[in-house]
């Protein structure tokens, strides 16, 4: 920090645009409506892509610590002294957030930059203060409302980062997060990263519980105009609404993106001593298929990288979920896996063919995202052709329930008692009468050994075993299902891919 204030003014001149105040230039009121976005983007679209400016290096420089210590003023938040339950706070610029995003107030129809002051921000060094202004902008935002008392505004959704964004619902705490659009995810030439390069954030009337945030994306070949409804409660509901306006074809693009962190878990231990029997933000990717079938892929930490695709038309559903909600799955009392939220996603109107997408990076940090769930288009998106589609986005503690559907609460895999070769086991609670039911087990590579099934009191359900033998294959698809006596589903199917680590 030392020396901060002598840089000061060197360092604005390395700011695009200067000292770019939001009360200096364009701080006018304008007419706004959802259009207006969609106008901008496809007018963007016509551009070659330009960076976001970057924040000057006396911010980006700033360690963890520091950055920390900035913190916006909470008497300062946007409708925090309306009689609004909502109200917004923002983020300042600064160690990894080095991208500045503009955002605007929208009232009355009128959409107005929010201004940056040198009372803006809580901070360590009043030259940080003074460098903050000069800036003018911001690297996210966080709003808050009386989520779990009726005394206290809670932070429930974050939008910082590219198009990142991440909600809690009443109980919850943060874990994965959800993005605007993926494109080329795990592909050999690297994965192109979207940004959301201005937010509009329309003021909700004194009794609304709900609001309204805009959102300007841009990034190489695609411009885009989202729309979130936001409710929160139990869960937290977002009606998402985009239009795309790619510059060139893109063959690989996500939809509604979800990105968590798996470690280990029963299906797959820990390759390192610990002792928390679990660590995930996720620990399963559970579909709704368009037929109705609900298929439950647990996720795993592989050794190399695996993309897994789930076929479909018009799916119902998708969503990265922690269903474990207990202490005890996880023993983890700092992190608190138990409380973190799962994320669904509902597609509204007809999505067409193609492919839940599932990546599994490896990885050896909690602290890093490495899974990777979206919908990805059968045709990728054409250049030049506007696209629209649009989702509900919740954040449950699990996925909907289906009627009469058997859930997996646990799977885990070993060698059998006595014999060596290798099984894998599930847990399906809430099923019906075991002994009228039975387990239907198939396998891509090798042979299904034997199967079993029997009552299991501790959850109301059944639990099965399978043992099977891969041969000498390095990787197989394994798809077990619990059917009824007329062939029908009493539960959700399990899917896995097991890979040959030893």
């Amino acid at each position: 920090m030392l020396g901060l204030a002598l840089l000061l003014g060197l360092l604005l001149l390395l700011v695009p645009g200067g000292p770019a105040r939001a009360e200096d230039s364009g701080s006018a009121a304008r007419p706004f409506t959802h259009q207006s976005v969609i106008d901008l983007a496809q007018t963007l679209a016509q551009s070659p892509f330009q960076r976001l400016p970057r924040a000057p290096e006396a911010l980006t420089s700033l360690d963890y610590a520091t950055y920390r210590q900035i913190n916006y003023q909470s008497d300062a938040a946007v409708w925090g002294q309306s009689p609004t339950p909502f109200s917004v706070q923002l983020f300042a610029p600064g160690f990894l957030y080095d991208k500045l995003v503009d955002i605007d107030i929208v009232e009355n129809g009128q959409a107005q930059p929010l201004a940056v002051g040198p009372d803006s921000f809580r901070v360590p060094d009043p030259a940080l203060a003074t460098l903050l202004a000069q800036v003018g902008k911001y690297a996210g935002m966080r709003l808050h409302y009386p989520l779990n008392r009726p005394d206290y505004d809670d932070e429930f959704l974050v939008f910082q980062g590219a198009s990142f964004f991440r909600g809690v619902s009443r109980g919850q705490l943060y874990g994965l997060s959800a993005r605007g659009l993926a494109i080329d995810v795990a592909e050999p030439g690297g994965e192109e990263h979207p940004v959301f390069r201005r937010f509009w954030i329309e003021r909700p009337a004194t009794d609304q519980q709900a609001m309204v945030v805009h959102a300007l994306l841009d990034s190489e070949r695609v411009t885009g105009a989202y729309r979130f409804g936001i409710y929160p409660g139990q869960p937290l509901r977002m009606e998402v609404e985009a239009t795309l306006f790619p510059r060139q074809y893109l063959p690989h693009v996500g939809l509604a993106p979800l990105t968590s962190m798996f470690m280990h878990g029963p299906a797959d231990p820990a390759d390192q001593p610990d002792y928390r029997p679990a660590v995930h933000d996720s620990e399963g990717l559970a579909i709704q298929r368009s037929n109705g079938e609900r298929l439950w892929r647990p996720l795993t930490n592989p050794r190399t990288l695996q993309a897994s695709a789930f076929l479909d038309d018009n799916p119902a559903g998708f969503g990265l979920i922690q269903r474990s909600r207990e202490l005890g799955a996880y023993q983890d009392l700092e992190a608190k896996y138990h409380r973190r939220p799962s994320a669904w996603v509902e597609p509204l109107g007809d999505w067409g063919k193609g492919q839940v997408q599932l990546v599994e990076i490896p990885s050896d940090s909690e602290a890093n995202d490495n899974m990777v769930a979206y919908w990805r288009p059968e045709n990728g998106l054409k250049a030049g052709e506007p696209f629209h589609f649009a989702y509900r986005l919740t954040w449950p503690d699990d996925a909907p329930r289906a009627p009469g559907q058997a859930r997996i609460v646990r799977s885990a895999g070993g060698n059998k008692l006595f014999s060596g070769q290798r099984e894998i086991m599930i847990d399906w609670a809430g099923s019906e009468d075991c002994a009228q039911l039975a387990v239907d087990a198939g396998i891509s590579e090798g042979r299904i050994i034997e199967t079993t099934l029997q009552p299991h009191p501790g959850i109301a359900g059944c639990r099965a075993f399978i043992a099977f033998d891969p041969g000498e294959a390095q990787a197989a698809e394994l798809r077990v299902m619990l059917l009824r006596g007329d062939g029908s589903p009493a539960g959700e199917t399990w899917l896995y891919r097991w890979l040959n680590e030893a």
